[in-house]
């Protein structure tokens, strides 16, 4: 049945960024399709909430708190997950760190922060899992600021959109073997946008500048990457999909002033 092509039974996911918010909604997405689940982030205490009900649905659930900017960390966390739980069927890379700033306050090492949280590391897990997947699926999650345009952005939405165009390179260098795709997200109801989430005047023109008229859930986006990582996605490689509401102009006027 088509609906059976929707589900991972007995895979083995790592999910970057899984305390919380994308992270957490995509674990626990793919565990109720049946896949166990190896959760990675800096909190130990929001990896154990999140595994808890990973556990409850019946899936395994492995811990690995880590900062993955560090050396070393990305191929640890591999080798945990496949020493842990046997084998990697799929990873999602849910990592970035890059604030909006105005563009003189934007300085070198912003902009080389945010290539490392969102294209270093996303490089750096997928080429330590690789070896221990016989086939499986990639997902990266990148933002509409790849491709669209707003003020305060420039290191955030580079990174992004270098992120974006890895993913089709990526595709290319792994395929067949290996699938390699990305999300493309809008504005979705994180703790890390809890300004737009907060700041009623804000999040309304988030939302007159999203066609959808709403902001995203991170269940929207936890939605895509099961698609993409389920044999439902299975025909699809370098593809970068839009979850974002049908976004195509500057998602977020941050009322910085002109220079």
């Amino acid at each position: 049945m088509i609906l059976d092509r929707f589900r991972v039974p007995g895979r083995v996911a790592i999910v970057t960024g899984a305390g919380r918010g994308i992270g957490a909604a995509t674990a626990l997405a793919l565990a109720e399709a049946g896949a166990d689940v190896v959760l990675s982030a800096r909190s130990e205490d929001q990896l154990r909430v999140v595994a808890g009900k990973i556990q409850s649905l019946g899936r395994r659930a492995l811990e690995v708190p880590a900062d993955l900017t560090e050396p070393g960390a990305a191929e640890s966390l591999a080798h945990a997950a496949a020493g842990g739980l046997g084998r990697i069927d799929i990873v999602v890379n849910n990592v970035d760190d890059a604030p909006p700033r105005g563009f003189l306050d934007t300085k070198r090492r912003h902009v080389e922060n945010a290539f490392r949280f969102s294209v270093g590391v996303a490089h750096e897990l997928t080429r330590a899992a690789v070896p221990y997947m016989t086939q499986g699926s990639v997902i990266n999650i990148s933002s509409v600021m790849g491709r669209v345009s707003g003020r305060g952005y420039l290191a955030y939405g580079t990174a992004k959109a270098a992120l974006s165009h890895y993913t089709r390179l990526a595709a290319r260098d792994l395929a067949p073997r290996i699938r390699v795709n990305a999300v493309e997200v809008g504005t979705v109801a994180t703790e890390a946008h809890d300004e737009v989430m907060t700041d009623e005047a804000l999040r309304t023109r988030v939302e007159r500048n999203t066609p959808l008229r709403r902001v995203g859930e991170p269940e929207d986006v936890a939605a895509a990457v099961l698609f993409l990582a389920s044999p439902a996605g299975s025909y699809l490689t370098g593809k970068v999909l839009e979850v974002d509401g049908g976004i195509d102009t500057a998602v977020v006027d941050l009322g910085l002033p002109d220079l």
